[in-house]
């Protein structure tokens, strides 16, 4: 079977023929070259207005077009473009349906990459397939930019915003998550964590979308809450029991940090090694954390006050209605601010402040939680971990959307992998 044959089933062009192809020995190994002409009578596509239109004149030199390998040997096309006279655009070189614009990559060789960059690093995919660590990011940042050009915001109902560090020194990142049931995936990223950056998602949603969302889970920074508050005020806005549960055993770790401290230059270590006899949940303990935190119960320590208080908190969450478990909360935070305990008198006083928007997640009936989007954060320092970190930001958010964007692929005739 022929080359030509095989090219003509796996990648055919209409309008153009797949003419020769030779094997070319190089130091590397030998790579197949692939002649393309067109067809007889066809007149050359406008690359501006995308119109058929006359021919100007032909390049005297093949351009070098690079496609998906076969039986580990490199393939390029070879092909001489011509120039259209366009009575609109002037004259222009002609647009090919085997790549986009000035790029020596084929389209197909792209979305190759792209796929296969999802499951290795860009690095590992440059050198399996004998290709440069740029034309990767390049392939995956085309990808990118058609998924983006042709993913339907449509539907949204519930989002989900959140920050994370992406270099050193307070950089941070923007990211907000669409957390429905049936779709879960990354929207959009901003840089910083200010409110300006955060308005940029719903000036790329539009007023309409923004005004369908029901729901929206994010942290109490002050920068979000007010964003959110100008531009979603009919959603339902949830402060999860993630993050006051976070916070309690901050509160807690702080106190014990500090207790373990005195008692050590009192010359007592009771609470040495005890750190997640705290913080974790009674389920979760193994047999020697749950033997040490029956003993250390047993005394009268500002850390053991602490945990009682932790612990009765998630009393919380097993009300039905937002009435009774606002009434709990009033008289927990009185508990507490009683208890001279400044780290859990902090904690009592952020969540009076924020009460309103803690009782939301009675009003939203436990449907939605902000454990989705901490899933993904950790997929997104994942994959900042898997390639050492970025060095600039644009590298950062194509590398994210590609992975956790959930966006959609062109159609090819064949699909490589």
């Amino acid at each position: 079977m022929l080359l030509e044959t095989i090219l003509n089933r796996v990648q055919r062009h209409k309008s153009f023929v797949y003419e020769k192809s030779a094997m070319i020995e190089k130091k590397d190994g030998p790579i197949l070259e692939v002649t393309i002409r067109p067809r007889r009578g066809n007149r050359a596509i406008c690359s501006g207005c995308g119109q058929a239109r006359p021919g100007y004149d032909r390049e005297s030199t093949l351009r070098r077009f690079e496609f998906v390998p076969l039986w580990g040997m490199a393939v390029f096309f070879l092909y001489a473009m011509r120039r259209v006279d366009c009575p609109q655009c002037g004259v222009k070189v002609e647009k090919v349906p085997w790549a986009e614009g000035k790029s020596h990559l084929t389209t197909t060789y792209q979305v190759f990459l792209a796929r296969w960059a999802k499951l290795l690093s860009w690095k590992q995919v440059a050198r399996a397939f004998r290709t440069s660590w740029d034309n990767v990011f390049r392939s995956v940042k085309s990808a990118v930019a058609w998924g983006l050009a042709h993913r339907s915001l449509e539907g949204i109902k519930a989002i989900g915003v959140d920050e994370v560090q992406w270099q050193k020194g307070h950089k941070y990142l923007t990211l907000v998550y669409q957390i429905d049931q049936g779709c879960k995936r990354l929207l959009w990223i901003g840089k910083d964590r200010t409110a300006k950056s955060f308005l940029g998602f719903f000036r790329m949603l539009g007023k309409e979308r923004s005004a369908s969302i029901r729901f929206i889970c994010s942290d109490m920074w002050k920068a979000y809450l007010k964003v959110i508050k100008k531009k979603a005020p009919g959603a339902i806005h949830i402060l999860d029991r993630f993050h006051i549960m976070s916070m309690l055993n901050k509160a807690i770790d702080k106190i014990r940090a500090g207790e373990a401290k005195r008692l050590k230059q009192d010359g007592h270590e009771l609470l040495k090694h005890s750190r997640w006899c705290w913080l974790k949940r009674a389920w979760n303990l193994t047999q020697n954390q749950a033997i040490k935190l029956r003993q250390l119960l047993k005394y009268n320590l500002q850390t053991v006050r602490a945990y009682l208080l932790k612990e009765d908190f998630q009393r919380f969450w097993e009300y039905r209605r937002a009435g009774w478990a606002k009434r709990f909360l009033k008289e927990w935070c009185t508990r507490v601010m009683r208890s001279k305990l400044e780290p859990m008198k902090k904690v009592a006083r952020t969540i009076r402040s924020h009460e309103a928007l803690i009782l939301n997640w009675f009003r939203a009936k436990g449907t939605m939680s902000s454990g989705v989007v901490e899933g993904f954060n950790y997929n997104v320092k994942l994959s900042m971990r898997k390639a050492y970190g970025f060095r600039t930001y644009e590298g950062a958010e194509v590398s994210l959307y590609h992975r956790l964007g959930q966006l959609p692929e062109p159609e090819l005739t064949h699909r490589f992998c």
